[in-house]
């Protein structure tokens, strides 16, 4: 690897010069580049060494544009079987985020410094905290892709990630009861107010914690009230597609309480026969919208049950609000009224793919083992012994 100084003449007549950098990279292929200036060419020989010997270099004329391999890394995710509404939103983030502000760029020009004036850029230009998240996930993707295909050396977007402590880390991202979760007295006063064909979902939906999708797919087939239990085997998407559920572990059994039982009883006597088999149809008997659930049924009974925020609106604004609380009803001790699982339990019943996802959301909420009470009982005991 070297630097080196080229001098020729022009078609003038005229003197001219470059700088040469000539090095071989990690896979002995030999690459050659041309600098104006002596500094420039020192800095990339510089560079171009430090790659090479970690075997992340990728040169030039062996990479692509990020936005022809963003449309590789659509149809690897096609071709792998993502559900469309996984797919849809795959699209979105690289044409609408990705690809206009870096679609032009090289992937061998991306660096830590260009991830995160990407990020800026999206803030600037007005996209939310989370749209910038989910762009910069997509674009993670996109590299992930790209070096499994051998287009790039190392995926940037993971060296920034890796650089930074999560928010959750940093205990600024978590979930707080009254703030993200409804809290027990909240639940409490909004089932008070449940009314008609919403009262059997919201109340499914409360004490077991399933997905907004998975109770638009749930069966009666799956539904053993006798048994006092609900089998979560598929989900139906926000096309209304009804396919498997997000992950293996996303099928599980999920016991029922008994005023969850009683709703479904009554409900099962008034609701139409449909062939899906729906538990929760709309009132034409198709697969029930998402938003319909939310803004005819949860908020207003948030509203009347006094449950809102300063514009008067309702203060919680998704079902998945209610998949949180069940996590916590699950977690809390039970002379708090809650079931006091083990974390594996909770997992198991909402259907995380890991017990560090479940930990990582919900592990700040389990209940302390080592209050002063119980440590003076355990010093007692050991001084005792």
């Amino acid at each position: 690897m070297s630097v080196r100084k080229r001098v020729w003449k022009g078609s003038d007549g005229e003197p001219k010069e470059a700088w040469v950098v000539d090095y071989v990279d990690q896979h002995g292929d030999r690459h050659i580049k041309t600098f104006a200036k002596k500094r420039d060419a020192d800095a990339h020989h510089a560079i171009v060494g430090v790659a090479v010997r970690a075997g992340t270099h990728t040169a030039d004329s062996k990479s692509m544009t990020v936005a022809r391999a963003a449309e590789l890394w659509l149809e690897s995710c096609e071709a792998a079987g993502l559900e469309r509404t996984t797919l849809t939103s795959y699209r979105q983030h690289a044409e609408l985020h990705i690809i206009p502000v870096l679609g032009a760029l090289k992937l061998s020009h991306l660096t830590v410094p260009l991830v995160r004036g990407f990020e800026e850029r999206l803030r600037k230009d007005g996209r939310s905290p989370a749209m910038v998240r989910l762009a910069r996930r997509a674009l993670g993707g996109i590299l992930a892709d790209a070096q499994e295909r051998g287009l790039v050396g190392q995926n940037v977007v993971y060296s920034l990630r890796k650089n930074r402590r999560s928010r959750r880390a940093e205990g600024n991202g978590k979930l707080k009861v009254g703030i993200d979760i409804p809290a027990p007295a909240e639940v409490r006063a909004i089932i008070g107010h449940l009314e008609g064909r919403w009262r059997p979902l919201l109340l499914t939906a409360i004490f077991t914690g399933l997905r907004a999708s998975e109770l638009r797919g749930l069966k009666w087939s799956d539904v053993d009230l006798k048994r006092g239990e609900l089998h979560v085997r598929q989900r139906a998407d926000r096309h209304g597609t009804i396919g498997r559920t997000k992950s293996e572990a996303g099928e599980r059994t999920v016991p029922l309480p008994p005023m969850v039982i009683t709703a479904l009883r009554e409900h099962r006597l008034a609701c139409p026969r449909t062939e899906q088999d729906l538990v929760f149809p709309n009132t034409k008997g198709n697969i029930e919208h998402r938003n319909t659930i939310v803004y005819k049924g949860f908020h207003p009974a948030q509203v009347a049950a006094g449950i809102v925020a300063g514009n008067g609106a309702a203060k919680y604004p998704g079902l998945h609000t209610l998949r949180h609380f069940y996590a916590s009803w699950c977690i809390n001790r039970k002379a708090d009224g809650g079931l006091e699982l083990p974390i594996k339990v909770v997992q198991t019943r909402l259907g995380h793919a890991s017990i560090q996802m479940t930990a990582d959301v919900y592990g700040h909420l389990f209940p302390r083992t080592d209050d002063g009470s119980e440590l003076a009982a355990a010093e007692r005991a050991f001084l005792a012994g």
